[in-house]
């Protein structure tokens, strides 16, 4: 996908698969889903912490 690196958006995407995956009754795809929904969790973590570690090393070197 496009956005394959953004966190959001497989959350987003995991999300939909998951719940297509219950209301179709196909396990296959509701698995799909949870993994790339908690995948998406772990990236948008991943890319908080580095934005934090950025402010935190901006901050010590005086960039605003």
């Amino acid at each position: 996908a496009l956005m394959s690196d953004n966190g959001t958006f497989d959350r987003i995407a995991g999300k939909a698969k998951e719940t297509a995956g219950k209301v179709t009754g196909n396990k296959e795809t509701e698995t799909e889903g949870k993994l790339q929904h908690a995948e998406g969790k772990v990236k948008e973590v991943a890319e908080d912490a580095k934005d934090a570690i950025k402010g935190a090393v901006n901050r010590l070197k005086g960039d605003k």
